[in-house]
């Protein structure tokens, strides 16, 4: 195979993606998975468990390629904008968009969108989002009038802690955050269908979640070393790593390269707070994943350059001889370009990228 690959273990995908739907479904509240990093039809399937509606999306470019595949009931979990309302029009009501100000409500009244629209709510990450107690909340749901759908909220901020405690903490302010919205909503006579909240970490360590119509998740279907850093998974969780091959050795630098640097794996290193050997992603071997104690340590945009400390390493390692390499971000790493996921049982899954 060329390198650099994505390459999907179908077995560890089965896996997780059974133990989020089975996780929901005890709880009784439906799963909308957010599928902006495997923007793939096939991964999605597995997500639902075969339902072809309730999936979250990032770019329009892939919520048209899930309408097309025939998912009915998508979400656009970025705030809308002018320049975007022919492609959400054209789409039309399987797509909701998300608000989050009067300007943007009363831009959608005034247009002739008909897609559902859900307001934002901030409850904690200060990305996107009205706090709750901001008194343009009920003037903007009414703004909308019939397109009014709900409110939706993300706690982004529960990416950064390895706490579980925290997380909990984090998961139940998400969750009165979400409540409060509604419950002044539903006071002022509106019908708020839709409560959405989510992230892997909230979903999965959410105690009550009373009030809650909907949960999101995504990165749990992959996972990555970031995950496994913050004790979200293990990592025998992680199902998605690169192939790549050992194109170099410089061992007067005491170093070898990949060919798979910044563009292969990202430029993040969100999981160092945690892991402070994870570098850029981990070496492993090709058949067993298992860690072969080893990091990429510095990315150009083709290569990735690894420390080594040992002699040995270049001969266990020769050049030509390939390696799979656990992701920091999958999210990242999955959007640098790759138009294709190879399965470990030998099939090919087409992916959607980019905004056109």
């Amino acid at each position: 195979m060329e390198t650099p690959a994505l390459i999907l273990d179908i077995d560890r995908l089965r896996i997780n993606a059974k133990r989020m739907l089975d996780h929901c479904a005890a709880r009784g509240i439906t799963l909308r998975p957010h599928v902006k990093t495997p923007k793939s039809v096939d991964v999605a399937k597995l997500a639902t468990g075969g339902r072809m509606s309730t999936i979250t999306v990032s770019t329009l470019a892939e919520a048209e390629h899930f309408a097309q595949a025939g998912f009915t009931d998508i979400l656009y979990a970025v705030g809308i904008a002018p320049n975007k309302f022919n492609r959400a029009k054209r789409i039309g009501p399987t797509l909701t968009v998300v608000v989050d100000s009067v300007e943007m409500a009363t831009a959608v009244a005034q247009s002739d969108l008909s897609n559902p629209v859900l307001i934002e709510i901030d409850c904690g990450e200060h990305r996107g989002g009205l706090p709750t107690n901001d008194p343009e909340l009920e003037h903007i749901a009414q703004k909308l009038g019939a397109q009014f759908a709900g409110i939706m909220s993300h706690a982004g901020q529960s990416y950064e802690t390895d706490e579980l405690a925290v997380v909990k903490e984090i998961a139940a302010r998400e969750v009165k955050a979400a409540r409060l919205a509604a419950n002044r909503l539903t006071q002022i006579g509106l019908t708020v269908g839709t409560v959405s909240i989510g992230s892997t970490p909230t979903v999965l360590h959410g105690d009550d979640l009373d009030g809650i119509t909907e949960l999101r998740a995504g990165i749990y279907l992959f996972h990555d070393l970031s995950q496994a850093a913050r004790n979200i998974c293990r990592f025998d969780d992680i199902a998605l790593t690169v192939l790549a091959s050992v194109i170099g050795h410089n061992r007067a630098a005491g170093v070898l390269t990949l060919d798979a640097g910044a563009l292969a794996m990202s430029k993040d290193i969100g999981a160092q707070k945690h892991l402070p050997n994870a570098g850029y992603g981990w070496l492993c071997d090709v058949e067993t994943v298992k860690p072969l104690g080893l990091s990429i340590d510095t990315v150009h945009q083709e290569h990735g350059t690894v420390k080594v400390r040992d002699p040995a390493v270049y001969d266990q390692l020769p050049i030509g001889s390939m390696v799979r390499v656990m992701p920091v971000h999958a999210c990242l790493t999955a959007a640098g370009g790759y138009g294709r996921y190879y399965l470990t049982d030998g099939h090919i899954w087409p992916r959607i990228d980019g905004w056109d």
